[in-house]
């Protein structure tokens, strides 16, 4: 039982953790913008420029899970504090950048540090939250992402047009703010050192890093290290003493099935990210600076309806969120079935239903699998989720990329009258399939849970 001034900090901590990942939502996908101006001021291929990007998300997803790792050995504050300072020296390297070599070193140093924040995003409403209201920490925590995914876009396109594209670099300048807050609420019990599992973490940075740059390299030789280094991380495991992770925590079938649920979940969420600018630009020859404000409303009302979600989580249990996003989710993939092609102010609306959806079923899945976890391992286990986020974007977006560049002679959809947007529809119809599947999954395997999560 918590006491008043104990949820008192915990409230402000929620708070200032919101803000936080606003700004390091936004720092994640500003530049996607710039790459083109990029590219021509430093005389660069495609392939070179786009990894400002790819490295920035490489090492942002491979940090996530070794500060969850930490998080179970040292306390959040410090891992916030270190986190925050890389982060702010990552964009100071990254505004004097006179060559590729420095923007790209800044990108790299801002997602060594930035990646802290997604981290201890899923672990401190675990930890300063109880079962009964963490649905609801959980959903104003989510606040931040749909903001920052709001506002990225917009504010890259408004800054961009005033000043040099380096002042992106500024943004994360703005979480230093945060530490000294995170230093005075963030209150924590003494945390016993268990010695780091150097190697194991480090197999498993390279097997994550190796399928990451499999996926979106597609190369089999890769894909082939991938699969040894994670070989070598499995036989680490199971020999030492103190493994990175324990071999327990994935015997655990609430957890495990939750990871494949989520991951699958998220994968297919990803399409509203990818594919609905694809489509927008492809069939409605929508400008890019318009695209980004179809993408706003569906943010919008995501941010808003955040701490309701966790609220209806925790009054209702977990399942009746799961199930209440499972709907919003196949109701916009219906949508965009049987409409893709229709004016951009509809999908806009079909975005709606589908942001809402995914962040729904990210507070439902998280929720629930904290809840399977043991204590001790609630930081690398939240982590994990956190990284299967990464991948689950990465690999959803190459096999979209690739089922666009396939094309399609007929739309499965025949309520579907748009030619061009046939290939989309298709999309969206197997997705509809994959939700419904799912669906049917976890019913299956935990029926009408309560609000305690997957049990």
């Amino acid at each position: 039982m918590q006491t008043k001034p104990q949820q008192q900090s915990a409230e402000k901590v929620l708070r200032v953790l919101v803000f936080t990942l606003m700004i390091t939502v936004m720092s994640a996908t500003m530049f996607n913008i710039v790459l083109p101006q990029i590219r021509t001021e430093f005389h660069l291929s495609f392939s070179q420029v786009s990894w400002v990007t790819s490295a920035f998300l490489l090492i942002y997803a491979v940090g996530t899970v070794m500060y969850g790792k930490l998080a179970d050995s040292y306390k959040l504050k410090h891992l916030l504090t270190f986190g925050l300072i890389l982060f702010a020296i990552g964009s100071v390297i990254g505004f004097f950048a006179h060559n590729y070599g420095m923007v790209l070193c800044g990108r790299i140093v801002q997602a060594a540090g930035a990646a802290v924040v997604p981290a201890t995003s899923s672990i401190i409403p675990v930890r300063y939250f109880p079962p009964e209201s963490r649905g609801r920490a959980l959903g104003i925590s989510m606040t931040g992402m749909a903001i920052g995914n709001a506002l990225g876009p917009v504010l890259s396109s408004l800054l961009v047009s005033l000043l040099d594209w380096r002042w992106l670099f500024c943004m994360p300048l703005f979480t230093l703010f945060a530490v000294p807050f995170f230093r005075k609420y963030l209150e924590e019990e003494e945390r016993e050192a268990v010695k780091m599992d150097w190697i194991g973490g480090g197999l498993l940075a390279i097997t994550i890093a190796l399928l990451l740059l499999a996926i979106t390299n597609q190369s089999l030789l890769l894909a082939l290290g991938c699969i040894l280094s994670f070989l070598l991380f499995l036989v680490r495991i199971r020999t030492t003493a103190e493994p990175f992770i324990r071999p327990g925590l994935f015997r655990s079938k609430r957890y495990s099935l939750g990871l494949v649920i989520a991951f699958l979940m998220i994968g297919s969420g990803y399409s509203f990210a990818f594919l609905s600018p694809q489509l927008l630009a492809d069939v409605n020859h929508l400008a890019p600076g318009l695209i980004g404000f179809v993408m706003v409303p569906g943010a919008i009302v995501t941010a808003f309806l955040g701490k309701k979600a966790g609220i209806l989580a925790d009054k209702k249990g977990n399942s009746y969120l799961f199930y209440t996003a499972s709907a919003l989710l196949l109701s916009s993939f219906v949508l965009f079935s049987s409409f893709a092609g229709v004016s951009p102010l509809l999908i806009a609306v079909f975005l709606i239903f589908g942001n809402v959806g995914l962040s729904f079923m990210m507070i439902s899945m998280s929720n629930a699998i904290s809840q399977s976890l043991p204590k001790e391992q609630i930081g690398v286990g939240m982590g994990l989720l956190a990284m299967l986020n990464f991948i689950a974007g990465a690999l959803a977006a190459t096999l979209y990329g690739k089922s666009i560049d396939g094309g399609a002679a007929e739309s499965w959809n025949l309520l579907n009258s748009y030619p061009g947007a046939s290939v989309y529809s298709n999309i969206y119809s197997a997705l509809v399939l994959v939700i419904l599947g799912l669906a049917v999954l976890y019913y299956r395997q935990f029926g009408r849970s309560s609000v305690r999560g997957i049990n």
